[in-house]
């Protein structure tokens, strides 16, 4: 069985959630009998969705099924499929060379894109081959839909995605995906998310609605713990019994959500609950003000260093702290980390060195919201320096990271590293294919620099001719109908730049990018192909790359049958001279859909 890499629980007790078990029982039940599902565990924060995740995971693990975890990131940073590459990766690193490259079987080569540790246990994998952004996107799907499914013929699986309110559209998507595939499977899928922050537009929303409709499908809704189960968690944590009106207070003032409860007792002593009830006018009305107290008795040193760290994020690197608190010495801050974990607000991540993470995110979230804008703004200024020093000669491949810090500190930063930086995480969120997030770091880029995003003029400089440039592909990957004009106009006005710079290379890389199908009709496409066809040699492998496009286009969506016949042979010759069989294969396809229009 794979470790369980979630995190700690908030309390040692498991108590109540009776007739929850029992659905999620009935679930693990029929994934070890070949019939997988998804179930998602819904509720507030804090009202134990992990806790209770954690204990169907030990349920699977004793009947000998594995389990690997995935947690979403809530800060911006983490790069696409972030809760699918943590279970992927720890499954790579434990599993045999031979047994992986079976399971995986052809997509090792495409699920390596996104998961470099394959790379290093199959050292002989090869590039895949290109294709278009959501040709590409189904083909990792489909792999790692396979992948996952074989590993569950071996042995059953139980795969827990935490916080999927914060998932990247790019996740959601895969989700729904393998949910579709996996009824006749030995796999469970378990997701968590709170309910409270669903609005209609948000892309959890969305997947909720797309899944809701699958047969394997289930919700199991969490919610507070009755006054029974409030003093049994009482009892099971502080070992000591509550009186039935203590009970009922904490239960009022709680909702019986399980981590409030932890959090308005942790404070008071066994004998203090004990001694009568005049405690009780003291629990705090909201839980931001019980972890409020907790704080203040702490160090200032203490505060002063998680205030930090809230600003990082939920996680946090004990590196990352040395540099950004260079005024102490490291035993004092040492000393600081290990104050915070004992008083349990921190805690180290499982199998990971010197790293810390919150306790709960509402824990993170209280510091992080007592800090002032303006502090706030040197803080993200200070971790950006910090983390280009730490990273050094890799920091480009944190660049969504960095973007984002880059991002939060504009006003003291400037703008120059966040546009780079968000250039780079666009890239590579192509690369991936996660369109919706490369548009996310593309636009963020632009608007940086004040660049309309539906204007018509072309690209001032080279770096926002790439920034338009990938905003387009990733319009492309994502959009439908009025979203390709959208990506073409887009690309139009980046390639008019480079055809004005003289930067042949990039025309021919813009003009040639597959918007849309040729069959789909987009004014202009077809003049400027023919605008970049005259700036290359009329015989070279760039115009045959060219007219094999200019050939599908004029023919399929504009009519024009002798025209692109005519483009496509001469495409098609040039393939054959170079001897690119790709380029030969989508010309003589090309050619076949033009003819098969035109008997139409």
């Amino acid at each position: 069985m794979v470790e369980d890499h979630s995190t700690n629980t908030i309390s040692r007790v498991f108590v109540g959630r009776q007739r929850e078990m029992a659905d999620l029982s009935a679930a693990l039940d029929a994934a070890l009998s070949g019939r997988g599902g998804l179930v998602m565990l819904v509720g507030e924060p804090g009202i134990g969705k992990t806790r209770t995740a954690q204990e169907l995971a030990m349920l699977a693990g004793a009947r000998s099924a594995q389990v690997l975890w995935g947690r979403c990131y809530e800060e911006q940073g983490a790069p696409p499929y972030w809760p699918w590459i943590q279970p992927i990766r720890a499954y790579v690193q434990q599993a045999g060379a031979e047994q992986l490259a079976a399971e995986m079987g052809p997509g090792a080569t495409i699920i390596a894109e996104i998961v470099p540790e394959i790379g290093v246990k199959l050292p002989e994998l090869k590039t895949p081959p290109t294709l278009e952004p959501q040709q590409a996107r189904f083909r990792l799907f489909d792999a790692i839909t396979t992948f996952l499914k074989n590993v569950a013929q071996r042995q059953p699986l139980i795969l827990v995605l935490d916080d999927l309110h914060w998932a990247d559209r790019s996740s959601l998507l895969l989700l729904e995906f393998l949910a579709r595939e996996i009824g006749n499977s030995p796999l469970l899928l378990l997701g968590a998310h709170r309910d409270i922050e669903l609005f209609r537009a948000h892309p959890l929303s969305q997947t909720l609605g797309a899944l809701v409709r699958e047969q394997h499908f289930q919700r199991v809704q969490l919610d507070g713990l009755n006054q029974q189960e409030v003093g049994e968690l009482v009892e099971g944590n502080a070992g000591v019994a509550l009186t039935l009106e203590a009970e009922e207070v904490i239960r009022s003032r709680t909702n019986g959500n399980p981590f409030f409860v932890c959090e308005v007792t942790r404070g008071f002593t066994p004998e203090t609950i004990t001694q009568g009830q005049e405690w009780a006018s003291a629990i705090p009305e909201g839980v931001r003000d019980a972890i409020g107290r907790r704080l203040n008795r702490l160090s200032e040193q203490c505060n002063e260093v998680l205030t930090t760290a809230s600003i990082i994020g939920r996680e946090f690197d004990f590196r990352l702290l040395t540099i950004l608190t260079g005024e102490i010495s490291e035993d004092q801050l040492l000393q600081a980390v290990d104050e915070a974990v004992s008083a349990h607000l921190i805690e180290e991540v499982h199998g990971q060195r010197d790293r810390y993470q919150f306790s709960h995110a509402l824990i993170q979230q209280t510091v992080a919201d007592e800090v002032t804008t303006s502090r706030r703004v040197r803080l993200h200024a200070r971790i950006s320096e910090a983390l280009e020093a730490l990273y050094g000669d890799e920091a480009e491949v944190h660049a969504a990271e960095l973007a984002h810090h880059f991002a939060e500190a504009q006003t003291s930063a400037g703008i120059s590293k966040l546009v780079r930086y968000s250039l780079l995480a666009g890239e590579q969120a192509l690369a991936a294919y996660a369109g919706d997030e490369a548009f996310e770091h593309f636009e963020r880029g632009l608007v940086a620099r004040d660049m309309t995003l539906s204007g018509t003029e072309a690209a001032p400089d080279g770096e926002a001719a790439s920034l338009l440039f990938g905003l387009a592909r990733a319009l492309s990957a994502t959009g439908v109908g009025h979203q390709l004009l959208e990506a073409f106009a887009t690309l139009s006005r980046a390639f008019d730049y480079y055809a004005k710079a003289g930067d042949v290379t990039m025309a021919v890389a813009t003009a040639e990018f597959p918007i849309a199908s040729p069959r789909h009709r987009i004014p202009g496409a077809s003049e400027l192909l023919a605008r970049t066809l005259s700036l290359v040699p009329e015989d070279s492998h760039q115009a045959g790359r060219l007219l094999s496009r200019y050939g599908g286009i004029i023919g399929g969506a504009e009519g024009d049958y002798e025209g692109a016949q005519q483009a496509l042979g001469r495409a098609i010759s040039i393939a054959r001279r170079e001897r690119d069989v790709t380029l030969e294969v989508q010309a003589l396809g090309n050619a076949s859909e033009v003819s098969a229009a035109y008997l139409h």
